[in-house]
C-alpha cells in the first residue's frame, strides 16, 4: 500500500511503496502541508491502483528516479511540474477532492453540501476519470449537453441557469488544476448557455390580504411577517426572539436556518434591522403568546422545532394557492411582494434595498422597477404639481366658469352617472367614431 510520510530532516513529503519485492521511497521538494499532503495521497491511490490493474509503469510516476532508469519499461510518460518536482498529471476526479478540501473552509455550510452533492452525482462520474491533460473543449462541450438533458422538476430539463453552475465548478477545477500543472485550462474558452431572467410575480394587496385571511392561523403571522418584510426563507425560519427588539419597533437579521442547521446569512450585508410595520408587530406578538417554552426559534413547528421549508412550501404554501385560485409560484414571491409593495408606496430606494438586504439599489431598478407604475399613478400629475408649484406664477389662471357653465356641467354629469355600462360602452363607441 503506498502511503505519504514526512522526512524528518527536510519536512518535506515522500510517497513510500512496495514494488516487486523492493521498498521504494520516493522524495518531493513539497513542504508537509495540508493541500500537498492531499495531493500526493490522491498519486499514491493511483499508484496502488495501477498496481492492482498491473498497469503500473515506474517511469510513468517518476520519470526522474533512478529505479526508473533501472527497469525495463519504456512506456512514455505524462508529466507535470508542481513546486519544483514532477509528478503524474492526476485524475479530474482526484484533483476535484483537493480543490475541494482547500475550498471548503470558505464556503457556508448549505453551499458546502450543495457543491460535494454535485460533484460526487454529476460531476466525478462524468469527468472524474480522466486525465486533466486530456481533457479537451469538445469533451466539455459533451458534457454539458449531456448534462442540459438531466431531468429537473417537473419533469422538464435542466434550466440554463442550473447548468451554469454545474458548468462553473468545471471550470473552476479544471482552471486551478491546470494552472498547478503548467496545463492550458479548455475551461476557459466555454460560454455560457443562455438564460431566461427569473420570473417575478408579486401578489397585489388584495392578494396579500386573502392570503392572510385565508391561511391556516398557525401561519397567519409567518405568512405577514414575510409578505410585508421580505425575509428570504433561511431568514425567516433563522429568526429567534433573542434578535427581536418590541421596544424599538424592529428585529435584526443575524442567521439562517435549513434543514443543515443554523448557518450564516447570504452575505454580510444581509446581516440587518428591519423595522416593523404595525401588521408586522401585531404578528409578532401573536406568535409570541404560542412561543414553546425554551424554543428560540420565533417561528416554530407544535413541538418547537424551526419550520421546515419543504413541508411547509408542499404541505402549507401551494395547497393555500391552490385553494384561492392564485398563480402556482414558489414561496419566494413574498420576497419580491414586499419588495414592489415599499416601492409602490414611494420609499427611498436606498432604504428598501437596506430592508431587503441588498449592497447597492441595482437590483432594485433592474428586477422591480417595472411593476412600480402597474400599482402606482402614472398619469404624470406628481410631476405637473411640482413643477407648477415653482412656475405656476408664469402659466396664465384660466378664467372661472359663470354659474350657467356649471349647472350645465352638473346636469351632464348627472346624465353620465344615470348611465348603465352597456349604454356608457356605446356612447364612448360613439364618440369615437365621429
Amino acid at each position: 500500500m503506498a502511503k505519504v510520510r514526512t522526512r524528518r530532516e527536510t519536512g518535506t513529503l515522500l510517497v513510500d511503496f512496495q514494488y516487486r519485492g523492493r521498498r521504494c521511497r520516493e522524495q518531493t521538494a513539497l513542504p508537509d502541508t495540508p493541500g500537498n499532503r492531499k495531493l500526493l495521497e490522491a498519486l499514491a491511490k493511483r499508484i496502488e491502483r495501477a498496481m492492482v490493474k498491473g498497469t503500473f509503469v515506474y517511469a510513468d510516476f517518476f520519470p526522474d528516479s533512478p529505479r526508473a532508469k533501472d527497469t525495463e519499461e519504456t512506456a512514455p510518460a505524462t508529466t507535470a511540474r508542481v513546486s519544483g518536482t514532477t509528478q503524474s498529471c492526476p485524475t479530474f476526479g482526484e484533483f476535484a477532492e483537493t480543490w475541494f478540501l482547500e475550498s471548503e473552509p470558505r464556503w457556508r455550510g448549505q453551499y458546502r453540501i450543495e457543491v460535494r452533492r454535485t460533484l460526487d452525482g454529476l460531476i466525478v462520474p462524468g469527468l472524474g476519470e480522466m486525465r486533466l491533460d486530456s481533457i479537451d473543449r469538445g469533451h466539455l462541450l459533451g458534457f454539458q449537453a449531456e448534462v442540459a438533458k438531466r431531468q429537473g422538476r417537473a419533469g422538464n430539463s435542466l434550466s440554463g441557469r442550473r447548468v451554469n453552475k454545474i458548468m462553473g465548478l468545471v471550470r473552476s477545477v479544471l482552471n486551478e488544476g491546470c494552472d498547478r500543472h503548467g496545463l492550458q485550462s479548455p475551461g476557459r474558452t466555454l460560454k455560457r448557455l443562455k438564460q431566461g431572467r427569473s420570473e417575478v410575480l408579486p401578489f397585489s394587496l388584495e392578494e396579500v390580504d386573502l392570503l392572510t385571511t385565508r391561511v391556516r392561523e398557525d401561519y397567519r403571522p409567518y405568512l405577514t411577517v414575510r409578505l410585508l418584510t421580505g425575509l428570504r426563507t433561511g431568514e425567516a425560519d433563522g429568526l429567534q426572539w433573542q434578535d427581536v427588539d418590541f421596544q424599538a419597533g424592529s428585529f435584526r437579521v443575524e442567521r439562517t436556518h435549513s434543514r443543515n442547521g443554523d448557518g450564516g446569512t447570504k452575505t454580510e450585508g444581509s446581516k440587518r434591522t428591519i423595522p416593523m410595520v404595525p401588521q408586522v408587530r401585531a404578528a409578532l406578538e401573536v406568535q409570541r403568546e404560542r412561543t414553546v417554552e425554551g424554543c428560540p426559534w420565533v417561528f416554530h413547528s407544535k413541538l418547537g422545532n424551526p419550520i421546515d421549508a419543504v413541508n411547509f412550501t408542499n404541505r402549507v404554501w401551494y395547497p393555500l394557492l391552490r385553494n384561492l385560485g392564485l398563480k402556482h409560484r414558489p414561496p419566494y414571491q413574498m420576497r419580491h411582494t414586499a419588495a414592489t409593495l415599499m416601492l409602490a408606496a414611494g420609499e427611498n430606494p436606498e432604504w428598501v434595498a437596506n430592508v431587503l438586504g441588498h449592497s447597492t439599489t441595482e437590483m432594485l431598478f433592474r428586477v422591480y422597477s417595472r411593476f412600480v407604475p402597474n400599482l402606482t399613478r402614472s398619469d404624470g400629475l406628481a410631476f405637473a404639481g411640482l413643477v407648477n408649484g415653482h412656475l405656476g406664477r408664469r402659466v396664465p389662471t384660466p378664467a372661472p366658469a359663470s354659474p350657467d357653465e356649471n349647472a350645465e356641467a352638473a346636469r351632464a354629469l348627472a346624465v353620465l352617472q344615470a348611465l348603465s355600462p352597456k349604454q356608457m360602452a356605446a356612447l364612448l363607441a360613439i364618440t369615437k367614431t365621429s
